[in-house]
């Protein structure tokens, strides 16, 4: 049945006229009558008694009138709800970034996103790069921000699962007491800093961004393993040995600590990108999310 012919009969049903509901609809008199004639038809039953001057409903028209209108206003709704989640004033935003970039980057664009756009529902899951691209494949998230050190970040993920665009590149920095020796120096070489007890995620450096000091020709000397950021920068800033930390995190770094750049051989550079399933379209709150990053990312 063609939802067009219940919107004519509707028509007709409150102007009690098919001349009135073609003015109201744009039809003509007669192209009205043959909607009605085919509704008609299609339900086995007279909808209308045709009176000399006008239309009055039938038995079974008084019948199908309530349907009629329960229908279209569902098909009414249907639509403002399909156009709202396009025009973004509904729907939802499920987004997962790695901490660090949970410092300032998805922050910053979280809430520029959320001003232009309130009615959507936003989320934010954070985990390490493999979490989050699992939560992606399995349609828990909608969009995952996630990190490699690898040259080529697509070397580093399953490209046949997922779509990866580059974000920005996030350069190392060394953090130290605002106190020590070499917190005035514009640029460390990691060789400088060899007979310092380190802080990092874990004890074995090889799986941490302390395997630049590998690269650099020594083994650092692990005093502190710790995961979080908070805790790192807390134990830098009482001298306990210096840790490296990425530049996305510079902001959420406390004022008691200081970060000096790398010499650029010394830098471990981490791609960030963002990632969507691959052969799933993405969505308007997704597709208005990412310009927002974007722009945060140049920023």
């Amino acid at each position: 049945m063609d939802m067009a012919w219940l919107d004519v009969f509707r028509t007709v049903a409150h102007l009690g006229s098919f001349t009135a509901a073609g003015e109201r609809l744009g039809f003509t008199q007669s192209a009205v009558s043959r909607q009605i004639a085919t509704l008609e038809a299609e339900l086995g039953a007279p909808l209308f008694d045709r009176l000399a001057r006008g239309v009055r409903l039938t038995e079974h028209g008084r019948a199908l009138l309530p349907h009629a209108e329960a229908l279209l206003e569902r098909l009414d709704t249907t639509r403002r709800d399909l156009v709202a989640l396009t025009e973004l004033s509904a729907g939802r935003l499920r987004v997962g970034a790695f901490d660090s970039a949970n410092a300032a980057l998805v922050p910053g664009a979280l809430a520029a996103f959320h001003a232009a756009h309130p009615q959507v529902e936003t989320t934010l899951t954070e985990g390490l790069t493999a979490d989050l691209l699992e939560r992606l494949a399995e349609g828990a998230i909608d969009l995952a921000v996630v990190a490699s050190y690898a040259e080529r970040p697509e070397d580093a993920y399953d490209t046949e699962r997922f779509d990866l665009h580059p974000l920005l590149d996030d350069p190392v920095l060394v953090a130290l007491p605002r106190g020590h020796r070499l917190a005035g120096r514009r640029r460390l070489r990691l060789a400088e800093l060899a007979d310092e007890p380190w802080i990092a995620a874990r004890r074995h450096p090889e799986t941490t961004l302390l395997a630049a000091c590998l690269r650099s020709g020594f083994r650092p000397r692990i005093e502190y393993a710790v995961a979080a950021w908070t805790a790192k920068l807390g134990l830098v800033a009482a001298g306990l040995g210096p840790t490296l930390i990425p530049s996305l995190a510079a902001r959420a770094v406390r004022p008691d600590v200081v970060l000096i750049p790398l010499h650029p051989q010394d830098t471990p550079v981490r791609r960030v990108c963002t990632a969507t399933r691959r052969g799933h379209r993405v969505t308007p709150a997704v597709t208005g999310f990412l310009g927002h990053l974007r722009a945060a990312a140049r920023g």
